[in-house]
């Protein structure tokens, strides 16, 4: 298993890229915070999202608590491993919406997600607070990537270019304006049907995160 203590570089400042303002400590804890939160939601204990990671027990508890900054590569192992995209995740660490929760206003350009962790640029549309997450994805990948799956139900929208859409090895070619949607539990990946640029508009559903029951008192 792979060693991915505390030590880790800090990239606290990636992680939150697009936020001036943003107190470094205050957009770990929330990372943390969430992470807890989708592990435990899918029942995974911290040793079994260690397994499942490569990562170290100790560093995600550290993780999970706001005493650990990851880099990178560990978000997007434990995207993965908690069924939940890289993007989706580093959204988490945004400072809460303040005033008028029922509208929001994304700028363009705001909602990055750091070079390196996505093929081709992505960027959230709204926190990831909310009910659907938004998101815009720009590429122009010829190869596969990465294959993705999760609980929540998922709609693509081609906004230009044309792109193949594997669904469970199945693929759909579409072209601008075309749209596809599909279930949770649907594994799925994306790619350039020619080489050229393409934009997508994809809306996922939040994550369904499950409360446990309360332990039943006897009589």
């Amino acid at each position: 298993m792979e060693s991915s203590g505390p030590s880790e570089p800090n990239v606290t400042d990636s992680i939150v890229a697009g936020s001036a303002v943003e107190d470094d400590s205050a957009a770990v804890l929330r990372l943390g915070a969430r992470i807890r939160e989708l592990r435990k939601s899918r029942g995974l204990t911290l040793v079994q999202l260690a397994t499942a990671t490569e990562l170290s027990h100790p560093f995600l508890s550290q993780l999970e608590r706001g005493l650990a900054q990851p880099s990178l590569g560990s978000l997007r192992r434990i995207a993965l491993a908690l069924q939940t995209s890289p993007i989706e995740l580093i959204a988490a660490s945004e400072e809460p919406l303040s005033g008028a929760g029922g509208i929001e206003v994304r700028r363009a350009g705001s909602g990055a997600v750091p070079d390196g962790f996505a093929i081709g640029t992505a960027r959230m549309l709204t926190h990831s607070g909310r009910p659907f997450h938004p998101m815009e994805v720009l590429s122009d990948a010829v190869e596969p990537g990465e294959a993705f799956s999760h609980e929540e139900d998922e709609f693509l929208y081609v906004a230009d270019g044309e792109v193949v859409v594997e669904l469970d090895g199945q693929q759909y070619q579409l072209a601008t304006g075309d749209s596809l949607y599909y279930g949770g539990g649907v594994v799925h990946r994306w790619w350039s049907a020619a080489g050229e640029p393409y934009r997508l508009m994809v809306v996922k559903e939040g994550p369904r995160l499950r409360t446990l029951a309360a332990p039943q008192e006897n009589p």
